[in-house]
């Protein structure tokens, strides 16, 4: 395999591309956007274990540049008492600590250490069709031009073009929450920098973090059924309006920290993409969002994308060809990440209750234990796995040359 086409300059897109750049192979992003800063008006964090995908592509300190660590993590009840307060993730090695970030600055930090490293990234690319052919794969774009390559990686997100073709018919469902991002320099708490603290409220879940220059980060997830009819077509204004009479409902600080925020709120619905779906046909192949978006109750998604780019492109510098490249890296990857689609909706439809402190949304999650050797940049993924793609012994077999 010589180059490979990935479609999509977000967060799985990006890191992929480091990690098929790293792994030696020509690769080229295709990106819709016209720039890096899609979605600037969200923010999300990065756990643990997405630090430590970045760390092994070499990433780690493009993304630190930004944004800023959480340590630990609190929990108030709907009365402002905190019933909690813990480390999260793995906070004392400050190389993987919780990173709090807007969505915006991690694309633009990923996207220009990708062309530091030589990658290209074609942007105003929006894919239109691909034709798979059984040594090459051909993409067309809405401007007219067209490029073909060995592979062709779908990262194009929740509303992926590429699904529509290897998975007919899947698109995207509720996952019963409207969830609203927001940002303030006047919010009425005192809290200090370094940890998120959550609210479990009687109409909303909600948490906020507080920023080195004092700016508070915050979300909240209400279930739809809650929100008045005419919610989704309001303006900002009245968004806010009916966000504050919800949370006004507690005794906490989430309703004046929204009643600051006076810049606008984005909101969007939570959806999903129900597990089991196929997420590869001859030579094309879906990752993140596209392939297994979840709700963003776990806060996994980013994530998982940087797990996503990691694996893959050990499982393609791994495997003897693509085929068994892509069936490993399926082994490796769909149990954890339905898992993670499985918790993150039962959260936010209300059927399973989210830990009382800061360690991981479930006691444990599939590939927690293999995880750190299946991100390991030096180990031979099939070793690890213990399969080399369709079901053999991988254990003192040679990595083949890209």
């Amino acid at each position: 395999m010589e180059r490979i086409l990935v479609v999509g300059g977000g967060i799985a897109g990006t890191a992929t591309a480091l990690a098929l750049h790293k792994a030696e192979f020509d690769v080229v992003v295709h990106e819709a956007h016209p720039d890096s800063a899609e979605d600037i008006g969200a923010f999300l964090t990065l756990a643990s274990n997405g630090m430590r995908a970045l760390a092994q592509l070499g990433a780690a300190d493009a993304v630190t540049s930004v944004g800023f660590p959480l340590r630990s993590l609190r929990l108030l009840d709907d009365r402002g008492s905190e019933v909690a307060h813990a480390p999260m993730g793995e906070a004392d090695d400050a190389l993987l600590r919780y990173r709090c970030l807007r969505r915006g600055e991690l694309n633009a930090a990923l996207q220009a250490e990708a062309v530091r490293r030589g990658v290209p990234i074609v942007h105003g690319a929006r894919l239109v069709s691909f034709e798979n052919g059984p040594h090459r794969v051909s993409a067309r774009f809405a401007d007219g031009s067209d490029a073909t390559g060995d592979l062709l990686i779908g990262a194009d997100g929740v509303h992926s073009t590429l699904r529509r073709s290897i998975a007919p018919g899947v698109e995207p469902v509720s996952a019963g929450q409207r969830v609203f991002y927001g940002y303030t320099r006047s919010a009425p708490v005192a809290d200090e920098t370094g940890h998120i603290t959550m609210v479990r409220g009687s109409n909303a879940s909600f948490g906020y973090a507080v920023s080195p220059d004092r700016e508070t980060y915050w979300f909240a997830r209400v279930a739809t059924e809650t929100l008045p009819a005419e919610e989704p077509v309001s303006g900002p204004s009245r968004r806010r309006e009916q966000l504050v009479a919800l949370l006004r409902a507690d005794a906490t600080p989430a309703a004046d920290i929204v009643a600051a925020s006076t810049d606008g709120i984005m909101a969007t619905n939570a959806t999903e993409i129900p597990p089991g779906i196929p997420w590869h046909s001859g030579r094309t192949l879906i990752i993140g969002d596209a392939a297994h978006a979840a709700s963003p109750a776990t806060g996994q998604g980013a994530s998982m994308a940087l797990e996503d780019a990691v694996v893959l492109a050990k499982s393609l510098r791994d495997a003897p060809d693509a085929e068994r490249a892509f069936a490993l890296y399926e082994a490796c990857r769909r149990p954890r990440v339905e898992h993670n689609i499985t918790v993150s909706g039962q959260i936010s439809r209300g059927t399973r209750t989210p830990p009382r402190t800061g360690s991981a949304p479930s006691p444990r999650r599939p590939g927690d234990d293999a995880l750190i050797a299946q991100l390991d940049w030096d180990t031979d993924l099939r070793t690890v796995s213990g399969e080399d793609g369709s079901g053999a012994t991988a254990a003192g077999r040679s990595a083949p040359r890209p």
